[in-house]
């Protein structure tokens, strides 16, 4: 509605919708990709690799375009708002950053390769006493003599893992000082012996996993970045990990709204479509207002970024964050209340994007860590 686009990111983002509408098109052909339980498509993603898409913000020497933060936001936007069934490539390109920005040469073009061409990245930090609290994680990367890391430990809610090419695990190197120091990024192969993935059932589907890590031995050079030094490198991801979130749920949102409104205008009760009573017209009024709203606020931290990649955003990103995904959470809820029964049958998919919205809340760092980042940028 706004114009805040230029001409070549307007053209992009109707590629993109084209794209959607030609290769997914409705729920039932998206079901029919996935599978029971699914929410990744290996085929709709090498179609997406084959465009280019996957790595857009991967550097030219990688093979990739990089474009900036607003193109990405525009991509995840468009894909999630086209039902694309491709819920690999939040974590993959969150993932991807960190080894952009701290991997070594050859980790940098072994994980940037991998993403171009259409693998999958996975990025392992909570564990069962250390969710919110990530800095608590108590998993345990060892050397031995041979100067080889052991890795020793669980982690949990682990999106991708199952899936995925390689996990960038975030693990305790040191307990010497304070809980934030200590802790090291590594990179390891997702079929690396001794480490056992398995999926924990969710309401989303085949979505997270628990890893169990034994006596897994890592070269000396598995090490992402600097020793002890992980806790900083996370902090430096904050941008790109809460962006992507957001853009993905203002995906969701605009398309349970575009669902809702095709509902209200063709079903009819009373005589009349129902869309033409006041209490759900003024209802779709609201929505479509709070969702050019975030949609703004999300692309002005984009642009943010973009003007200075190496700044940190810790305020913007998470009000972008924390406003993307409430407004996706209420956005579904009150389009399944405006669709009845309609909205709660699978035949809509609009119970699906229910179930997407309201974990958004949580993943990522939740809504309530984001309010308390929030506050403190303002000194409280």
């Amino acid at each position: 509605m706004f114009d805040i686009f230029t001409d070549e990111q307007k053209d992009f983002a109707k590629s993109i919708d084209d794209f959607c509408a030609r290769e997914i098109g409705d729920p039932e052909k998206r079901r029919e990709l996935l599978g029971e339980g699914g929410t990744h498509s290996p085929e709709i993603y090498a179609k997406m690799a084959e465009l280019g898409w996957l790595g857009l913000t991967v550097p030219e020497e990688y093979g990739g375009s990089d474009a900036g933060a607003v193109e990405l936001c525009l991509l995840l936007e468009h894909c999630l708002k086209g039902l694309a069934p491709i819920g690999g490539i939040g974590p993959t390109l969150i993932t991807a950053a960190a080894y952009q920005k701290f991997g070594s040469e050859d980790q940098r073009r072994r994980a940037l390769e991998l993403v171009v061409n259409g693998g999958t990245l996975s990025i392992s930090m909570s564990e069962p006493g250390a969710g919110s609290d990530v800095a608590a994680l108590r998993c345990k990367a060892e050397r031995d003599d041979s100067g080889d890391w052991v890795i020793n430990g669980q982690k949990t809610w682990c999106s991708n893992a199952h899936f995925a090419d390689r996990i960038l695990l975030v693990a305790r190197t040191s307990s010497s000082g304070a809980k934030h120091e200590g802790i090291t990024m590594f990179d390891v192969p997702a079929d690396a012996p001794g480490l056992q993935i398995t999926g924990i059932e969710t309401m989303g589907g085949k979505e997270v996993n628990d890893l169990y890590f034994t006596d897994v031995r890592l070269p000396a050079d598995a090490v992402v970045g600097e020793v002890d030094g992980g806790w900083a490198q996370l902090m430096t991801g904050l941008n790109t990990e809460r962006l992507i979130l957001a853009a993905m749920q203002l995906g969701v949102a605009q398309r349970a709204f575009d669902d809702c409104l095709a509902f209200v205008r063709e079903r009819e009760q009373f005589g009349r479509p129902i869309g033409s009573f006041q209490v759900l017209r003024h209802r779709l009024a609201d929505i479509a207002t709070e969702i050019e709203a975030t949609r703004l606020l999300v692309y002005a931290v984009a642009r943010k970024v973009d003007a200075d990649p190496t700044a940190l955003f810790p305020r913007e990103a998470s009000m972008a964050k924390l406003k993307a995904t409430e407004l996706s959470k209420w956005v579904t809820l009150e389009c399944m209340q405006s669709m009845g029964g309609y909205g709660y049958a699978t035949e809509y998919g609009m119970e699906r994007m229910v179930r997407q919205a309201v974990v958004s809340t949580i993943y990522g760092g939740t809504n309530e860590i984001q309010r308390d980042i929030i506050g403190k940028t303002y000194g409280l």
